[in-house]
C-alpha cells in the first residue's frame, strides 16, 4: 500500500481546490473514525465519476459514510431504502393525472439527486435492482416513454448486507460490474471504538457539518482527474493485471475492458488525492482490490479463502 498523506499537495492545475478537498477529507475522518483508507477510496471513486458499493455487516458506518460525503461536498442527497416489495417506479418516479390541466404530470422519484444512497440494495428483487442500471450507466432514466437527465455530478453509493443473511437477493454480475469500486468498512479498531463510545453522537456531528466546496468545484475536480498523466509503462502494468485474470484458472472469467478503464480512472483519482499529476504503480496497487475483487468469481473454493486482491498484486510484477 502506498504512503498515506495527511496533507495532500495537489497539482498546480488545481491550486484553488486543494483546501476544500482537504477539508472534506478531514471532516469525513472526524466522523468515520479509523477508516482513512476507505474514505480516500470512496472519494477516489467519486472523483473518477464512478459508483460505489459498500458490503458489510449492519451498524459499521455504511450509511454514515454516504451522509458525510454528500454533506461535506455540498451535494443534494437522497436515501432509498430498498425492500422486497419495492417497485421500479418507487425509484424513478411516476406520472399522476392532474385534474386541473387534464394531463399527466411526472413526479420525479428519489433518483433525481446528486448523491443516492441505495441502502441494502440486495434486499430488493432483481427487477427493482435493474432500475438502477440505466441511471448508473447513462446518467439518465426513461419513464413514460420520455428520457430525463439526472443532475451532475451523479454518484450512487449502494450498501448491501452479506449474501448469507436472510432476505437478500444477490446482485447479478452485470449489475456488480456497474459499480466502479467495492469496499468494506469492517469493525473499528479499539482506539476508534473507544472514541465512538465516549465522543459526540455521529448524528449530531453530521448536523453541524458544513460543505467544503460547491458542486461546480467538484465537477471541476472530476475533469482534472482526466488530465492526470498515465505513462505507457503504467498502461502495460494495468494490461498485465487484466490479462492475468483472463488466463488464470483461479477465476471463472477475467476482468472486462470496463474494469480495465475503472482501474485507470480510479488510479488517476488516487494520484490526485496524493498530490501528483501522474500515476505511479503504487496508485494502481492502492485501488486495485476495490476495483477488481467484486468483478472476479473464484473458480475454486481454495481461491475463495484467500485475499484475491493481495493475490493479484503478488502474481503480476511491476514492469
Amino acid at each position: 500500500m502506498p504512503r498515506m498523506l495527511l496533507k495532500a499537495e495537489f497539482p498546480s492545475q488545481n491550486p484553488g481546490l486543494r483546501e476544500p478537498l482537504q477539508r472534506a477529507i478531514e471532516a469525513a475522518g472526524a466522523i468515520i473514525l479509523g477508516k482513512e483508507t476507505q474514505v480516500r477510496l470512496a472519494l477516489s471513486c467519486l472523483l473518477a465519476r464512478g459508483h460505489l458499493l459498500i458490503e458489510d455487516l449492519p451498524g459499521v458506518g455504511k450509511t454514515t459514510l454516504a451522509h458525510v460525503l454528500a454533506r461535506s461536498l455540498g451535494l443534494q442527497f437522497q436515501r432509498i431504502q430498498f425492500t422486497s416489495d419495492m417497485l421500479p417506479a418507487d425509484i424513478i418516479g411516476v406520472s399522476v393525472y392532474d385534474r386541473e390541466t387534464g394531463a399527466f404530470k411526472f413526479h420525479p422519484g428519489p433518483i433525481f439527486a446528486q448523491v443516492i444512497l441505495a441502502d441494502e440494495v440486495n434486499r430488493a428483487t432483481p427487477k427493482t435492482q435493474s432500475a438502477l442500471l440505466e441511471a448508473m450507466e447513462e446518467h439518465q432514466v426513461t419513464a413514460e416513454g420520455e428520457t430525463r437527465r439526472l443532475p451532475e455530478p451523479f454518484f450512487v453509493i449502494a450498501t448491501q448486507n452479506p449474501s448469507e443473511q436472510v432476505g437478500t437477493f444477490p446482485l447479478p454480475e452485470s449489475q456488480l460490474d456497474r459499480f466502479t469500486m467495492r469496499i468494506e468498512l469492517g469493525y473499528p479498531d479499539r482506539a476508534a471504538e473507544r472514541a465512538l463510545l465516549t465522543g459526540t453522537d455521529r448524528r449530531d456531528l453530521l448536523a453541524t457539518l458544513e460543505p467544503s466546496m460547491t458542486p461546480a468545484e467538484l465537477v471541476e475536480l472530476q475533469a482534472s482527474v482526466q488530465r492526470v498523466h498515465v505513462a505507457p509503462a503504467l498502461l502495460d502494468y494495468v494490461q498485465a493485471i487484466v490479462e492475468h485474470t483472463r488466463r488464470s484458472p483461479d477465476y471463472v472469467s477475467g476482468l472486462s475492458p470496463r474494469a480495465a478503464l475503472a482501474i485507470v480512472h480510479t488510479a488517476r483519482a488516487w494520484a490526485l488525492l496524493e498530490g501528483r499529476d501522474k500515476v505511479i504503480p503504487e496508485d494502481v496497487q492502492a485501488i486495485l482490490p476495490g476495483v477488481a475483487v467484486h468483478r472476479l468469481r473464484p473458480a475454486h473454493d481454495a481461491t475463495r479463502r484467500v485475499d484475491v486482491g493481495a493475490q493479484l498484486l503478488s502474481a503480476v510484477p511491476i514492469p
